[in-house]
């Protein structure tokens, strides 16, 4: 088995490097890229479907503190967390932001493919660890999406990766490379305004988030135009004995995401895209880090504390500033502001008014 791993992690280098050659020879606009992975993205989602051209049934048990011990009689490869919320009540539907299939953090939208056990995670948990990275990789996403769209085809962008930094960072990230001749480029408040104007038409549209587990051939084949995307295929794929890769989608947008991600677009509310930094590197191309802020709907803040987030969103996001961030997290966790509820240190790290909504087990 080793043998046929190490085999396989040979012949995909191979062929990154084929693709790897084409990229110069085929020079495709941001749109016509956008299209391709997506019909790809189908194609294969498809594919994978017609491989259970008969229905079969899971069962899947509940284990969650209301209804415990529910089972719910599903169809394999096609329900999902979010078909068995429905049986459950509308507060699930709303406010579950994943799922833990036999203890396995899973999307809302992921097909479920064996009998299993299943609860919902919220914002609202005593440990949103999970919850809270979920959010911040998909509004790093959309981010991605209006980056990749905002210069047309008059400049040329490259998508490079979403670093993961925890909530606490202050700020999610996503790493691009423009074209060289803005260079000099410095976006003004204008720039981020339209850059969060765009983002916040993809957040109305109440988009959901798909994933789809896919051979790395075929994520090659996805994004053959972007060697940096290839490169983590490559890393992603070497992970697992089996090589598959991870995508995720949105409206009509797909990029190469572990995962887990939040249900749908609009469950992000208040929403900035806040700075750009150039980071220092020794390649040759100009990468920078874009940077925003988010709070879900679930949540709300006082004006002043969201004004005091988004100035902190501002300062470059790195590993080694975690530490400062915490630091300035609990100075504002400490201002007396008039709040109907408190968050512990977990949730957020932040103050927020929450728009009190009961659900049907008082939480």
């Amino acid at each position: 088995m080793a043998a046929c791993w190490a085999a396989r992690c040979l012949r995909g280098r191979r062929e990154w490097r084929r693709f790897n050659s084409t990229l110069s020879a085929s020079r495709l606009t941001s749109d016509e890229v956008i299209r391709m992975r997506n019909e790809l993205f189908t194609k294969e989602k498809e594919r994978q479907l017609s491989l259970y051209p008969r229905i079969e049934k899971i069962e899947v048990k509940y284990m969650g503190k209301s209804h415990p011990g529910s089972v719910f009689v599903m169809n394999k490869a096609l329900s999902t967390p979010y078909n068995c919320a429905m049986h459950l009540s509308e507060w699930h539907c709303k406010k579950s932001v994943l799922a833990l299939v036999d203890g396995e953090v899973w999307d809302m939208y992921r097909p479920l493919t064996k009998s299993c056990e299943i609860q919902f995670l919220t914002f609202k948990d005593e440990d949103p660890e999970e919850v809270n990275k979920a959010y911040w990789r998909s509004c790093a996403m959309i981010m991605a999406n209006v980056l990749k769209r905002a210069f047309k085809d008059e400049y040329s962008v490259t998508l490079v990766k979403s670093p993961e930094v925890p909530v606490i960072s202050g700020a999610f990230c996503y790493d691009v490379i423009l074209d060289n001749r803005l260079n000099d480029w410095k976006p003004a408040k204008d720039n981020f305004r339209s850059l969060t104007r765009d983002a916040n038409k993809l957040i109305d549209k109440d988009l959901p988030f798909e994933t789809l587990h896919v051979e790395a051939k075929v994520a090659r084949e996805m994004f053959q135009h972007n060697k940096y995307k290839m490169e983590l295929i490559e890393q992603k794929a070497s992970q697992n004995m089996e090589g598959i890769v991870v995508l995720h989608r949105f409206g009509d947008f797909v990029d190469v995401s572990e995962g887990p991600h939040i249900p749908r677009t609009s469950f992000c509310f208040q929403y900035e895209i806040t700075a750009a930094h150039i980071l220092q590197t020794s390649q040759s191309e100009l990468i920078r880090r874009f940077q925003g802020v988010s709070l879900p709907i679930h949540l709300r803040a006082h004006h002043t504390v969201w004004h005091k987030l988004l100035e902190r969103s501002k300062k470059l996001v790195t590993q080694e500033k975690s530490m400062e961030a915490a630091a300035e997290s609990q100075e504002i966790q400490t201002q007396e502001f008039n709040t109907k509820e408190t968050f512990s240190r977990k949730n957020w790290q932040w103050i927020f008014l929450e728009e009190h909504q009961p659900c049907e087990n008082g939480v």
